[in-house]
């Protein structure tokens, strides 16, 4: 059988092109996701950067540990709780304290991410003067970087300020660590990309706009200093020191965002290949069934014939997955730098040097072609000598049992996961790794469906030509099916998964519009929080009914055991406390006090009336009454709680509404002639506060689309090109009818146009069926639902494969008919 297949390939190549290409590209993809996700589980533990000379640090308690009957849970605190003052006297009976605070600066034409931080903090990264000298009063300051130079004054929100020197990062800061002068420079060019934008002042100017200290450093021994600390706070050594450091575990989340985007390019990788090899064997096997029945015939057993299209896609398997470890190797390099160009990964991210994903990906690939071909060869087994020789124009019947029993099985399973999804968790229906995955069983099951969807679906065409092309889409269903399948997975997977975030992205818009009641929204012009004395003034706006919130989070314990967190917003209670309308299904906003909460229906104790234990912001331990509750939403109601219940969390918007008979303007104008902040109209807050598809997620879904897009055009013109080779008889029938070269041509391309309209129909049916599952969940949510349909999207995407489609028909039928003029004879 085996030299059989090898006459094959070698007599077939061009109807094996297809297969080879889609599972080499495929199994390069895996190869190159394999790489990144090995690349990712072998992160260097990220060193210190501002406190990398530092004897000691000790950080204000940051993480919340509760007990539980399986074990202690932890968790982030939303506002990490400053060091005790009992503790810093107690260390300085130790050695000398230098206490640290980190504040936002806002400084015109100065860089994005500006903090502020005491000088006497500046040697312990270590940062050396480059220009100039350290900073004396408390209007002079150093900045690091060269955006600005000795001299230069700067505007910021603190007020004016001029520059009195210029640091740097020093090599000392990587010598500090053990590492030679060259990684030391190597280590500077990459902290010079990823590391602060720091602006010094005097430690007395430092203290005075940011009074909270969350951490101190202390020259004493370390033994020492967990001796006075005892559990009031962290002491931090080593490369722990880098927890002292802004966003410690930044790292850590983007290489998650890159593992859940390449697993999911991976996994669609894996099942568009699987899709278009087993699309392209089934089509390869029904167009060989006279080759099948002459080999019956000369005495081959369906077993023969089961292991020789075996062997052809183990042979193809073989040498395409052996080609896409080649391609992986020379693409993931190239990735890694694209997504760290991007931004999308820290600067050390690198590709390669893992043995592990090449055998995965080869031996996927080889089993992905194998798999494909299987359901071909048992139908190849079932060819009978006859059959063959009288199934040779039309096709007979147009599904197999098992391809309708697999078909409406696959159906069903969708209809009841959705079904029960709605029933029970119709949140889950939200998530992008949910509506992103869903499409691929209803796209597996139309598509196994397909052929008997063909006759309904071509439309009766005007004249000879739209006749033609109807009859011989018809006569030919599962040539028809083939050409529409790849179009129906691209078009399926445009449409649900723009529609979906689409869909997602509106529901949310149109919440936060209907929530938004107040007239302006005032948040911080600089930083994450307006101060007080900003708060108190414009509480003084005559004209302006004042209600300031405070971005905070709750903690509680559902079933005993998880440590859940809750986003939460704080505001003050009373009748102009609620700065939003929110949709009550259960109790009184009113009723919200300092020993009281609002919470939502998502809530494992959501009653009116009962009692919940939580962990405020700052782990502070409190008994709150339920006094309403919120419908779910699309999961941004969130939970809502005193002022006096928001852990230390400051207030960062504060909602203001024009009292009766008071003029807009003059109000505007009082609220933007308070320092420190921003003041935005209803219209520009809902603009502001609106969700936007982060680079993630868009680059994940264009990758998906991407993907599925290589792949419809390689299966496209692997299936044309097979079928104009087979057709070459029916062409010259038409030319002794008297239809010219154009004609022929034109028919040729309606007839693709048709297929791939066949193929965009389906995918706009997969698309609906999703979509609509979505728009029930958000009905189930009492969230905004308006299904939105991406008919540019859809559209772009129909338009590449008709144009694909188009060509891949055209193009060898107009190479045949040149030929044949060259060669009359």
């Amino acid at each position: 059988m085996l030299s059989v297949a090898v006459r094959t390939l070698r007599a077939r190549w061009a109807a094996f092109a297809g297969s080879f290409v889609a599972l080499a590209l495929g199994v390069g993809l895996l190869t190159v996701m394999g790489q990144a996700l090995a690349a990712s589980a072998d992160a260097p533990v990220r060193t210190p950067e501002r406190f990398a000379a530092a004897p000691v640090v000790v950080r204000g308690q940051d993480s919340l540990r509760v007990t539980t009957p399986v074990g202690v849970r932890t968790a982030e605190l939303a506002v990490p709780r400053a060091v005790p003052a009992a503790t810093v006297a107690a260390l300085r009976a130790l050695g000398p304290v230098v206490q640290d605070r980190s504040f936002p600066v806002r400084a015109a034409d100065g860089p994005a991410g500006l903090t502020g931080h005491p000088w006497s903090t500046a040697r312990f990264a270590p940062y050396a003067l480059t220009a100039g000298r350290a900073p004396r009063t408390a209007d002079e300051v150093v900045t690091t970087g060269d955006w600005a130079s000795v001299g230069d004054r700067l505007e910021t929100g603190h007020g004016p300020v001029r520059v009195v020197g210029t640091v740097r990062a020093g090599d000392d800061a990587v010598r500090a660590r053990g590492g030679t002068e060259r990684a030391a420079r190597s280590d500077v060019r990459a902290r010079a990309r990823d590391f602060e934008n720091a602006v010094f002042y005097t430690d007395a100017r430092a203290a005075r706009l940011e009074p909270r200290s969350e951490q101190v450093v202390v020259a004493a021994d370390a033994a020492a200093v967990r001796a006075a600390v005892g559990d009031s706070a962290r002491v931090l050594t080593g490369d722990d020191r880098r927890f002292a450091d802004a966003d410690p575990d930044r790292d850590a989340e983007a290489l998650t965002a890159l593992n859940a985007l390449f697993g999911t390019a991976g996994g669609v990788t894996a099942f568009v290949s699987v899709f278009v090899v087993a699309s392209t064997f089934a089509f390869a096997v029904d167009r060989r069934r006279r080759e099948f029945g002459l080999l019956r015939t000369a005495g081959a057993t369906p077993g023969q014939i089961r292991r020789s299209v075996l062997a052809e896609a183990l042979l193809v398997g073989t040498l395409a997955s052996a080609a896409g470890c080649a391609l992986g190797a020379y693409g993931a390099p190239w990735l890694a730098a694209l997504v760290v160009d991007g931004g999308l990964a820290p600067a050390w991210y690198t590709i390669g040097g893992h043995l592990w994903p090449y055998h995965l990906a080869f031996w996927t690939g080889l089993s992905v072609a194998v798999c494909g071909a299987l359901a071909a060869s048992l139908r190849a087994g079932r060819v009978a000598p006859a059959q063959a020789l009288r199934e040779v124009s039309v096709d007979g019947r147009v599904l197999t049992g098992g391809r309708w029993w697999f078909g409406a099985a696959l159906l069903l399973t969708a209809c009841a996961t959705l079904s029960y999804a709605l029933l029970t968790d119709p949140g889950d229906l939200l998530h992008r790794k949910t509506y992103i995955s869903r499409p691929l069983l209803v796209i597996t099951a139309v598509a196994l469906l397909s052929p008997a969807l063909v006759r309904p679906l071509v439309p009766r065409l005007p004249g000879v030509i739209g006749l033609l092309v109807r009859e011989n889409a018809v006569a030919g269903v599962r040539r028809t099916a083939a050409v529409a399948a790849p179009v129906l997975v691209t078009v399926a997977l445009a449409g649900s998964l723009l529609g979906a975030t689409a869909t997602l992205t509106e529901a949310r818009t149109v919440e936060v519009r209907q929530r938004t009641v107040a007239d302006f929204v005032v948040t911080p012009g600089s930083g994450t929080a307006l101060t007080a004395d900003a708060v108190a003034r414009l509480r003084k706006v005559p004209g302006a009914l004042v209600s300031a919130s405070a971005a905070t989070a709750v903690y509680t314990l559902e079933d005993g055991v998880a440590l859940v967190k809750s986003e939460a917003r704080a505001v003050d209670p009373g009748p102009l406390g609620m700065p939003v309308r929110l949709p009550v299904t259960a109790g009184r906003l009113a009723d919200l006090d300092d020993g009281s909460i609002v919470v939502t229906e998502e809530w494992s104790r959501h009653r009116v009336g009962q009692r919940v234990r939580v962990w405020l912001g700052d782990g502070t331990s409190r008994s709150l009454r339920i006094a309403a509750v919120l419908a779910t939403g699309t999961g941004e109601s969130g939970v809502w709680v005193s002022a006096a219940d928001a852990g230390g969390a400051a207030v960062d918007r504060v909602d203001v509404r024009v009292r009766a008979g008071a003029d807009p303007e003059g109000v505007a104008a009082g609220l933007r002639a308070v320092g420190g902040a921003r003041v935005l109209s209803r219209a520009q807050w809902v603009a502001a506060a609106s969700p936007q598809t982060n680079r993630t997620t868009r680059l994940g879904v264009l990758l998906v689309l991407g993907i599925a897009l290589v792949y419809t055009g390689i299966s496209l013109a692997n299936t044309l090109v097979m079928a104009a080779a087979e057709r070459g008889r029916e062409r010259a029938v038409l030319r002794l009818a008297g239809a010219t070269g154009g004609q022929i041509l034109r028919l040729t391309a309606a007839e693709a146009l048709a297929v791939v309209g066949v193929g965009a129909v389906l995918g706009l049916l997969v698309t609906v069926v999703n979509l609509a599952g979505m728009w029930g969940a958000l009905r189930l949510l009492s969230a905004p639902a308006t299904l939105v349909v991406p008919w540019p999207a859809l559209g772009v995407v129909t338009a590449a494969c008709a144009v694909l489609a188009v060509g891949a028909a055209v193009v060898p039928v107009a190479v045949s008919a040149a030929r044949r003029a060259a060669c009359p004879g």
